[in-house]
């Protein structure tokens, strides 16, 4: 005899089967007293191993240097989370009570062996609970965070157990609570426990817990603080939701403050050692340090989230199997009341879907903070690279339009730039870099030549702009590696739990049809790398066009270059459509091969097997069908994306391994260049110099060799504290010295005493032959960062020249240059940049042709008052000029360089010119020039720049409030109709697409219609042939509609993509000078290349399926009005609460978006200017000065991108409540009213579900279309 009644009904359960005294340990009242042990054996062996480790923190000391109570519970989170910490000790104490109670209870009435014990221990378990929780209000938060974990988990095993034995068998047939006896005292320990061990966890919030300790945030993310239940309901978005909602317009101050984990300062701390080419010794592809060490634990998390959001992906087929089997029975032999199964329908999927939202949160936190480290990872590269350098490999190699477009920064001698020696920042904007040596004289045997390379700032744009955007898609190889197999397997094995052995032979089919697939993504990946090849080529057109703009006026050059870019844009789409066919063979093939799976099922579960179709299996499997179906097309969906992010990612890390480095990076060089020396001289021994390592032999003769090489044979030192001269012919490799100096040249060592010593301790300053300015004021661009000294700043001003430029702008030194220096002339950019060189510290400056854009008369001055003033003196000059005569009183050594590359003299000037007579030519001829100029008025006046107030040249970009307007879907809308008439092309649109959702439906109800002859005639009568080829002609003739519609489509969308392209390069092409002055050029390139790549496939796709979704609304929605009348006023009333809802999210979603796209543009601004740049930035040594500069513009995006992102996750949930609601209710009433039977009520089921998961997949699609369709 079995004397615990706990144990009588566990029997029933058939958990455990208990037999006599010797099994009480198997009593699940003891299981919380289990846990509690093992807790308590962790919990010490823990505390000893933090006692052994521990270390002070922030927190610690803040708490032991203040006692008081109002300290201690600021310490612990503040006074919400500390009432939270009472109530839920409250909690534990009253339970200890009630156990007590129901122990005493038991122990008077029954024998006290078993019962008694286990409620003693149960009494036990409570009274450890309460001893940690107070232990997490008085203890400080090092302890407080890992006690806290305990005490949950100690509280939910009693929870879990509870439920088990009493609230599951509230919901049977069959079976009745375990410890009804207790009375009133179960009930009330199961809500005080539910209070404790649920309630608390998920609503009380949690503490702030900076990444870095000893900088933690002012105001942290609410994401940071908020409660696990607002967490994962997105709840802590609302009140910035519904603020948007009020407010007409929103900035980046209204936006939530930005979560510190996502800086990019804190980012790199934790990923530079795995993803930088020159910390990562083991030179692993960057998709591997991304993934499996970066990131690792971020895609365990995603991945759990995905195993549970398949599992719960069966909650609908389970419950609408459960519930149609009540119904062809009539009740008979059930054990789960039918409520259940209705609450089932919709917990089930909410969980399901919270766990997919948290998989996408997750997915998409992890995607923006990998851009941004990418792309400071990307500008650090470049700040290594020599500009001359490129990527041998031809993975970043695009089509260069060198022919037929002339260099940006070489077309500035139309403002008055020099024309003589290359700048190495002309280089690195250049599409060829042989194409302009010194003057480009066809009498030189040689110049001072470079290797022939892409356009280096035109592919770092794609890199951070089309690459960058690709990489998102890549988010989606988690669902193809976990979810997607899991899914699959676990619904064939549900499937054979429905059907039987009838699934293997359609296992079988997929597995027969599944290589097609494979044919299809392999074109597709080669076609994705063509078509990027042609999208690369495209953008750098622009790119370069967009440089050159002004020239491109000036010359009447518009129609023409519209016409190059038009021809690139044609190039582009060919491959565009033939991506799109293959899109549109993988979506019929996905849809086909599990129909055919369903078909071979149900002919062998019909035919061989001889079993009859009921609507309980049916509608089950057709369920568990659609889920298979949807994962084939999601496969082929996911494809395309995740081509686009493997080809980028493989850009990116072809540009970090591959590209040339300087030699002080280059692990490999055979030198040193600025070889450490104790030495304060500037010198060079025995070595050479090429603008390629690929160039080793440089003893060949120099015209036999393809680049130029600088030969410094002997040694070469220069004054310190003096005014030193490089002379030289055009060509003979006068701005090389420099470069070699500077360590940009590829060192190659002649001898063994080879040395290069350019001491940097005191500093360097240095003037590009072609003036480089920043996109800021004039004042900001003397500065450079340094602090402002009036007294130092005027007299600068005043030896510059720049008094009398300055009061020609209302604004004086705070105008701004605009990008490129566009308000200045190429004198007033000199003077500046020269004004930048003086008015630093640096005790070297490093002057390349600084007099060569000024006229005599300010060239004369520049020498006089500047090179002879008070700010020079004790400074080392080199000064490369061409301007021999004006300099040759301020000379104190003179460097002369031959056309070989080889140094003719060094010494005096008289020596220089007796040695070289083409020299000595020049400078009489322009000694003449000087001597003619002095007798001529200057009339130098500046630019006539139209004047401003403020200084302000760029503008903000407009922003539009609200909705997309019509105006622009109009634009979009009409050049897809094109010829044939926005009537025609739209009517043929929509009837194509509402006949394909139709028959789509029609294959569900032809497959209830085949169950339903089971139930009307004999099982021998029902013509089995006949239905399946009824279902096999709806299937093939909706997909032919559907192929038919796409096509429609994808044609239209590309012909209104040509005509947007051409839209907007026109009107840029006609802009007025000064609007082109006030919009940054890296404005205009961002809407020419992510916005057209947008409207390509994003919007495209995106309003592709909105309209698919409208169709399939419309036709769901009539299936549930004709089969159930009623819920014509529920499904109206889900539909106008979507709208709202949809209309409340766009409020916030729309302005964050437009945030998102403004804040994109100055970091492809910062990059533009930092590459032009480059060599002017590393002599100064102002690389942290850029890289702080781009952590402030990435973090600016960063923020208003991740709450792009949340506010999407967030009306996913509000959508996915309302869905589950208005499934759950139809099928109360369905199942209630019985008026129905158990096919159409199946088919109702089926459909409600499609729809109410459809109309607010709806909204957040035609949100979607919004946000995109800001492009």
């Amino acid at each position: 005899m079995i004397r615990d009644t706990g144990q009588v009904v566990l029997n029933r359960f058939g958990l455990w089967q208990v037999v006599g005294d010797d099994a009480l340990w198997r009593n699940t009242l003891l299981v919380p007293s289990y846990v509690a042990g093992v807790s308590t054996l962790l919990l010490v062996g823990q505390a000893i191993a933090i006692a052994l480790h521990r270390r002070k923190n922030v927190s610690d000391d803040v708490e032991e240097s203040s006692t008081r109570l109002r300290g201690h519970i600021s310490a612990l989170g503040g006074p919400i989370i500390f009432t939270f910490k009472l109530a839920r000790l409250v909690a534990c104490l009253a339970l200890v009570v009630l156990s007590a109670v129901s122990m005493y209870k038991v122990s008077s009435h029954l024998d006290f062996s078993h019962t008694g014990l286990t409620h003693a221990a149960l009494c036990a378990t409570f009274i450890y609970a309460s001893l940690l929780a107070i232990l997490t209000v008085v203890t400080k938060p090092l302890w407080n965070s890992l006690i806290t974990k305990h005490l949950i988990i100690v509280l939910l095993a009693p929870w879990a157990v509870y439920v088990y034995r009493d609230l599951w068998p509230l919901a049977t047939y069959t079976l009745s609570p375990a410890d009804s006896a207790e009375g009133w005292l179960i009930w009330t320990k199961v809500i005080v426990l539910t209070f404790a061990a649920i309630v608390v966890p998920l609503l009380m919030p949690r503490q702030y817990v900076p990444f870095d300790p000893l900088n933690p945030s002012l105001v942290p993310h609410p994401e940071q603080t908020t409660s696990w239940l607002s967490m994962v309901l997105f709840a802590y978005l609302t009140p910035f939701v519904f603020k948007a909602y009020k407010q007409p317009r929103l900035t980046l101050e209204d936006l939530p403050p930005m979560n510190d984990r996502d800086t990019l300062k804190n980012l790199i701390s934790e990923s530079y050692a795995d993803l930088d080419p020159l910390q990562n010794k083991k030179k692993r592809h960057v998709l591997f340090g991304l993934v499996l060490r970066v990131y690792l634990f971020d895609h365990v998390k995603m991945a759990v989230m995905l195993i549970l959001h398949v599992i719960g992906s069966f909650a609908a087929p389970i419950g609408i199997n459960y519930l149609l089997k009540y119904l062809e029975t009539g009740g008979e032999n059930a054990i789960v009341r039918p409520w259940f199964w209705i609450a089932w329908l919709f917990f089930g999927p909410l969980i399901s879907g919270m766990t997919f939202n948290l998989y996408f949160y997750i997915a998409l936190r992890t995607i923006v903070r990998a851009q941004g480290v990418l792309t400071q990872l990307i500008f650090d590269h470049a700040l290594r690279i020599r500009v001359q350098g490129d990527v041998k490999e031809d993975s970043l190699t695009q089509e260069s339009p060198a022919s037929e477009h002339p260099s940006p920064e070489g077309s500035s001698n139309a403002r008055g730039g020099s024309s003589s020696d290359v700048d190495e920042e002309t280089v690195a904007s250049s599409t060829s870099f042989d194409a302009k040596a010194d003057d480009q004289s066809s009498e030189t045997p040689k110049q001072e030549s470079k290797p022939n390379t892409a356009n280096l700032a035109g592919r770092l744009n794609n890199l951070v702009t089309s690459d960058m955007s690709n990489v998102h898609g890549g988010q989606g190889f988690m669902l193809l590696m976990f979810y997607v197999p899991t899914q699959l397997t676990l619904s064939l094995i549900y499937l054979y739990s429905l059907l039987g052995w009838s699934v293997l032979p359609g296992v079988a089919a997929m597995a027969l049809l599944s290589p097609l697939p494979g044919y299809v993504v392999k074109a597709l990946s080669s076609m994705q790398t063509e078509k990027m090849k042609k999208s690369d080529a495209r953008v750098q057109s622009v790119t370069e066009s967009m440089n050159v703009i002004r020239m491109i006026k000036q010359f009447g050059w518009e129609d023409k270059m519209s016409a190059l870019l038009d021809g690139r844009r044609q190039e582009e789409l060919k491959f565009v459509r033939k991506l799109r066919l293959l899109e549109l063979a993988t979506m019929n093939i996905s849809a086909f091969i599990p129909c055919a799976t369903m078909i071979v099922t149900y002919g062998i579960y019909t035919l061989a097997m001889g079993r009859e179709l009921t609507a309980s299996r049916v509608f089950a499997s057709v369920a568990v069908f659609g889920i298979v179906q949807e994962h084939f097309q999601g496969i082929f969906f996911l494809f395309p994306g995740l081509i686009q992010a493997k080809v980028s990612i493989d850009r990116i890390n072809d540009f970090l391994s591959k590209t040339e480095l300087l030699d002080q990076f280059s692990t490999g060089s055979s030198a040193a260049t600025s070889t450490p020396s104790a030495s304060s001289e500037i010198c060079i021994r025995q070595a050479a110099f090429t603008w390629s390592s690929d160039t080793e032999d440089v003893n060949l003769p120099a015209s036999s060799q393809r680049s130029f090489a600088l030969r410094i044979e002997d040694e070469l030192i220069f004054k310190r504290g003096r005014i030193n001269l490089v002379v030289g012919q055009t060509g003979s490799g006068k701005t090389s010295l420099l470069m070699a100096l500077l360590g940009e040249m590829h060192n190659i060592p002649l001898g063994p005493q080879s040395l290069v010593n350019l001491p940097r301790e005191r500093g360097i300053a240095y003037h590009a032959q072609e003036s480089w300015v920043l996109n800021e004021t004039i004042r900001n661009n003397i500065l450079f960062g340094a602090p402002y000294d009036e007294e130092r700043y005027n007299a600068v001003i005043e030896q510059c020249a720049l008094e009398r430029d300055l009061g020609l702008f209302d604004a004086g030194d705070q105008t701004e240059v605009g990008e490129k220096g566009i308000t200045l002339s190429g004198g007033q950019k000199a003077r500046v940049t020269l004004a930048r060189a003086v008015y630093s510290s640096a005790d070297i400056l490093l002057l390349d042709d600084v007099l060569a854009a000024l006229d005599v008369h300010t060239s004369r001055w520049i020498v006089d008052k500047c090179f002879r003033g008070d700010l020079m003196r004790g400074r080392t000059v080199i000064l490369v000029t061409h301007n021999v005569a004006l300099a040759t009183p301020i000379s104190d050594f003179v460097v002369s360089l031959g056309s070989d590359g080889r140094i003719l003299s060094q010494g005096s000037l008289s020596t220089a010119l007796a040695k070289d007579q083409q020299l000595s030519a020049e400078a009489a001829k322009e000694s003449e020039v000087i001597e003619k100029a002095e007798h001529e008025v200057d009339q130098e006046t500046g630019d006539k720049t139209p004047k401003t107030t403020d200084g302000k040249l760029v503008t903000a970009e407009e922003v539009s409030e609200g909705h997309v307007s019509w105006s622009a879907m109009k634009l979009l809308l009409v050049n897809m109709a094109g010829k044939p008439g926005a009537i025609v092309f739209w009517g043929a649109f929509l009837v194509l697409g509402l006949v394909t959702r139709t028959m789509s439906n029609l294959d569900i109800w032809i497959i209830g219609l085949w169950a339903r002859q089971y139930e009307l005639q004999d099982p021998q009568d029902v013509s089995v042939a006949f239905y399946m080829s009824l279902y096999l002609v709806n299937m093939l003739s909706g997909m032919l509609v559907f192929s038919a519609a796409f096509l429609l489509f994808v044609f239209g969308s590309m012909r209104a993509s040509r005509a947007i392209h051409r839209l907007l390069i026109n009107s840029v092409f006609s802009a007025t000078l000064r609007w082109l002055d006030r919009t940054p050029v890296s404005r205009i390139i961002t809407r020419c290349s992510q916005d057209i790549q947008s409207i390509d496939s994003t919007l495209s796709q995106m309003l592709l399926n909105l309209f698919d979704v409208t169709f399939t609304i419309v036709v769901k929605f009539l299936a549930v009005i004709l089969l159930s009348p009623i819920f014509l006023f529920p499904g109206l009333v889900l539909v106008a609460v979507g709208i709202w809802f949809g209309h409340i999210y766009m409020q916030a979603q729309l302005p964050v978006k437009r945030e998102s796209s403004n804040a994109r543009a100055p970091v492809l601004g910062h990059f533009g200017a930092a590459i032009t740049g480059l060599v002017s930035i590393r002599a100064y040594g102002a690389q942290e000065m850029f890289r702080q500069e781009l952590y402030r513009r990435t973090d600016r995006y960063t923020r208003v991108t991740r709450e792009f992102w949340n506010l999407n996750r967030w009306i996913v949930i509000q959508t996915d409540v309302l869905a589950g609601m208005f499934c759950a209710s139809l099928a109360a009433y369905l199942i209630y009213s019985g008026h129905m039977d158990a096919s159409k009520t199946g088919f109702s089921i089926n459909m409600a579900i499609g729809f109410s998961g459809m109309i607010l997949l709806w909204v957040r699609m035609f949100n979607r279309v919004e946000t995109e369709g800001n492009s």
